[in-house]
């Protein structure tokens, strides 16, 4: 169990961080959560609903140090720490390279990139006063192999990500802080526009098959590390790595 563990969830107003929160809060653990938009009130609602009170919400961009310093100092104000830090905001725009734009190519480095530096960065000073944290940062199966139309953007933020867990993971272990990457493959939830619940994904991953996962990371023994976790449905051809 998580009891009274303190988790800060990005990108938490729906669909894999929506259930990622909830299984958390199953789990006993005192949450933060971060969306974009005012979205993100309704899910603490509906968590507050089903009898999980202790609950955080705030709207912030993830890319602004400002904002994601405030959130994590207003956790630590409210909780007195902070135990877990999922990073699982993210974007996805896919087409051809020469088609997308430089405002694109940023704000998908800024939100993708960027809000995963910043909040492990807000993070860290606390996790180590602790001489303990978790680090789960939900990325994606491309962060391994290639898309070969349209990718181009949203892999090179993923394999960015990756390069950036797999250093921090071995920078931070002396200080008691555990830092682990998810990579799923296709799952039926409303990334790049899409609609979740579409028959077409019906033998895809499910967003709880996600959030499950970040559930066992977060609750491995103090002593263990799980560095990553790639995930993909039966049906999903991929290359192999």
């Amino acid at each position: 169990m998580l009891d009274k563990q303190v988790a800060i969830v990005t990108g938490a107003s729906r669909g894999i961080g929506k259930e990622i929160a909830l299984q958390l809060a199953e789990k006993g653990a005192y949450l933060s959560i971060i969306g974009s938009s005012e979205e993100i009130h309704h899910t603490k609602e509906e968590l507050e609903k089903q009898g999980y009170t202790n609950v955080l919400a705030y709207t912030a961009d993830v890319s602004d140090e400002n904002e994601v310093d405030q959130v994590v100092e207003g956790t630590k104000k409210a909780y007195g720490k902070v135990d877990i830090l999922v990073n699982n905001a993210g974007i996805g725009d896919f087409k051809p390279i020469e088609e997308v734009t430089v405002e694109e190519w940023r704000r998908t480095y800024d939100i993708n990139v960027q809000g995963v530096f910043l909040a492990t960065k807000a993070v860290l000073p606390i996790m180590k006063s602790q001489k303990f944290g978790t680090i789960i940062t939900v990325a994606s199966d491309v962060s391994r192999y290639t898309i070969p139309e349209g990718g181009a953007l949203y892999t090179s933020t993923k394999y960015a990500v990756q390069g950036f867990m797999g250093s921090l993971a071995q920078e931070v272990r002396k200080d008691g802080i555990r830092a682990g990457t998810i990579n799923p493959g296709m799952v039926d939830t409303y990334f790049a526009n899409g609609t979740q619940g579409d028959p077409e994904k019906s033998e895809w991953l499910k967003v709880h098959d996600i959030a499950e996962a970040v559930v066992y990371m977060a609750l491995a023994p103090k002593h263990m590390v799980i560095d990553e976790m790639h995930l993909h449905p039966l049906i999903q051809d991929y290359p192999r790595v």
